[in-house]
């Protein structure tokens, strides 16, 4: 048996490209598809339609036809490879151009929609076949949104087929995203109902519970506009609660959650660039407790002032001089903050056009006050945690590369300690990706909730040391 050197002089290898013909033909189809919808941007009436359906229909077939190839031919598991030395996953220059392309088509999409009439006009019969309705941009956006959730869940299904658990999780995501999110919201408008997304809860749709979307579900929905509702306050006040207790956040972040079916379909290929330095840690801790804080203090004073209770100033509509809230009340001025920075820029802009370089759960781990609710709940009062058994670990450093919430997820392995954090959604990837089977997912009992292994102790530690 030839034995290879550990030192050595001569230079290491560069990774082998791991692609055939046959990958990029599908690679191809995938760009022709892209180029077409650029096409369809520009070009005049007569050819947009054209090219905008062949360009979906090109990305939708070379996406799948891709998946399956890559991920469907050979045998099941979680694979790694190159990921690191693709400039696509690895924050090289396609990367770069990916996120410039996400985050630009964020920005026209909120302010400047005209730029978008040749996308949005080929899917006027789309809608009015769903919603009675002509096309917009957020029709545009939402078919775009769903369709990306379709694609890339197939592939993940092609990806994590070995997997139960990731299978009924992908296909969940991909319903009440097709269903909920995309479908039943069209089928209330075509009934004349109110526009309403059963999938999405406050705080993270925050003005769900705002006394002016109260007053408008009732008054236009009627006996169907009180059942939404009630619908929302008691998903959000008390389903919420008691869900999380014996499922932790996972339920929701990983199971329902449209901003998480997207993270775990379209944003997969990029999940392993969480930063998991305590640095980032922090800045999470910054960042959405006080996010949380935010939207309770607008959703309070929204409803004080609902009361009558608050000062005549603080809701009478005035001149502020800030183009954002001018000639709203300073508490209507903070709803409108609110949704300006957060619900679109940190939400939309940031959090899906920095996929490919801050990793696919950036909203979910920095800025959504949904995520901090849960996350609150599961760590003091849930039966959810992932055990581990310390034992077996050895330090391969899988479970940290896939988790997207920035979770050095190895550390707790080693030391045979459960992982319960405020942060984790509970997708279950660092136990589909440890080859020893160390990590579980467990719903309780709360009783040694915090116990480690009692495989692994600080002695042995000591001793090994």
């Amino acid at each position: 048996m030839t034995t290879l050197p550990i030192f050595s002089d001569q230079p290491l290898a560069q990774p082998v490209p791991d692609t055939s013909p046959a990958e990029r033909g599908w690679l191809a189809a995938v760009a022709l598809g892209l180029l077409a919808l650029l096409v369809a941007a520009a070009a005049p009436e007569g050819l947009r339609g054209s090219a905008f359906w062949l360009g979906l229909g090109a990305l939708s077939a070379g996406t799948l036809g891709w998946s399956r190839y890559k991920f469907g031919q050979g045998p099941a598991g979680v694979r790694h490879n190159n990921l690191w030395a693709r400039a696509s996953t690895s924050r090289g220059a396609v990367a770069w151009v990916t996120g410039l392309v996400l985050t630009g088509f964020y920005v026209v999409l909120y302010w400047w929609p005209q730029y978008l009439e040749n996308l949005i006009r080929p899917l006027d019969g789309l809608s009015y076949a769903l919603r009675h309705k002509p096309a917009d941009q957020w029709f545009l956006y939402g078919t775009f949104y769903t369709l990306a959730v379709l694609l890339m869940g197939g592939r993940a299904l092609y990806k994590y087929r070995h997997s139960p658990y990731q299978r009924v999780r992908t296909v969940s995501v991909v319903f009440f995203q097709l269903g909920f999110a995309w479908l039943l919201p069209g089928l209330l408008l075509a009934l004349q109902k109110p526009e309403f997304y059963f999938s999405y809860f406050w705080p993270l749709k925050y003005d769900y519970l705002f006394p002016g979307t109260v007053d408008y579900l009732v008054r236009d929905g009627q006996a169907l506009g009180v059942f939404m509702v009630f619908w929302g306050a008691v998903m959000s006040l008390v389903a919420t609660p008691v869900l999380t207790y014996f499922f932790g956040k996972r339920w929701y972040c990983s199971w329902v959650c449209g901003c998480g079916g997207l993270a775990e379909t379209a944003g997969d290929p990029y999940r392993h660039l969480s930063d998991k330095s305590r640095a980032a840690w922090r800045w999470e801790v910054r960042l959405i407790y006080p996010i949380l804080g935010f939207i309770l203090l607008v959703t309070a004073l929204l409803w004080l002032g609902a009361a009558g209770v608050l000062p005549g100033w603080f809701t009478t509509p005035h001149s502020s001089g800030l183009p954002l809230v001018d000639g709203l009340s300073p508490v209507e001025g903070l709803s409108k903050v609110y949704g300006f920075f957060i619900g679109s820029i940190f939400s939309g802009v940031i959090g899906v056009g920095f996929y490919p370089i801050l990793g696919n759960r950036v909203w979910c781990r920095f800025g959504c006050p949904m995520a901090a609710y849960l996350g609150l709940l599961q760590k003091h009062f849930s039966r959810f945690r992932i055990s581990t058994n310390g034992g077996q670990c050895i330090s391969c450093g899988n479970c940290s590369n896939v988790c997207e919430m920035g979770i050095d997820v190895k550390q707790y392995a080693q030391r045979g300690e459960p992982i319960i954090r405020a942060a984790c959604v509970g997708c279950g990837l660092c136990s589909t990706a440890c080859p020893r089977g160390v990590l579980n997912l467990e719903n309780g009992p709360r009783d040694g909730r915090y116990q480690a292994s009692p495989l692994i102790s600080a002695e042995s530690l000591r001793i090994l040391g």
